[in-house]
């Protein structure tokens, strides 16, 4: 590990055991073996520290993600199988980063305070994400969307909901409903192609 990991590694447990006020720069310091003035060297202050932090957070969350949707695309699953996969591996991730630490509501507030320039970017990524997936998975899997919504209007209506869930506790417990609030946007969204039902009509 090399000592920006490091630095990274600490910073993020003693945010999470005492919180980002009363967390200091030489408790992160002792804590990834270096001096004050070496901290000090990498960032410049606690805010920039907890800055980089966060955004490693994101591109951690980021990787689960695309990786659980891959997966449950490899495996054949529906639309909603898969972006419900790659939700709630997000949240998943940044649950297991939070739930044991007993400053999770302070480090929640102070996210919202001081990355929300961050949080947007990282909205927009994860958008971009969703929305690959879902031209992806309709045309692999002969999927329309409805009322000529695009791919990127699902998307952000997946991120819109997923909002409320931002300013909540991060715990275990909204796994389960993060699920079903995908599930029922994907469902009031698609439809078959209209190939498809044209075909099933003539069948009939």
């Amino acid at each position: 590990m090399d000592s920006s990991d490091r630095i990274l590694s600490a910073a993020e447990n003693i945010f999470a055991r005492f919180g980002f006020r009363r967390a200091s720069m030489s408790q992160i310091a002792e804590e990834a073996g270096l001096t004050r003035q070496a901290l000090y060297h990498h960032h410049e202050s606690k805010e920039a520290l907890f800055r980089a932090v966060v955004e490693q957070l994101h591109e951690y969350a980021y990787e689960a993600e695309a990786t659980a949707g891959l997966e449950q695309e490899q495996a054949g699953g529906g639309l909603a199988d898969i972006l419900a996969a790659q939700i709630g591996a997000r949240f998943r991730y940044l649950i297991q980063c939070v739930e044991d630490s007993p400053q999770a509501d302070e480090l929640m507030s102070e996210h919202q305070l001081q990355t929300r320039d961050l949080y947007q970017s990282f909205v927009e990524h994860n958008a971009d994400l969703r929305a690959e997936t879902i031209d992806r998975v309709c045309a692999r899997q002969g999927l329309a969307l409805q009322n000529r919504m695009t791919s990127r209007d699902l998307a952000h209506c997946i991120q819109t909901a997923i909002r409320g869930f931002n300013n909540r506790r991060l715990e275990t417990r909204l796994l389960r409903e993060l699920d079903r609030m995908v599930r029922l946007l994907v469902a009031g969204a698609i439809a078959p192609a209209v190939s498809q039902s044209r075909a099933k009509r003539r069948s009939r």
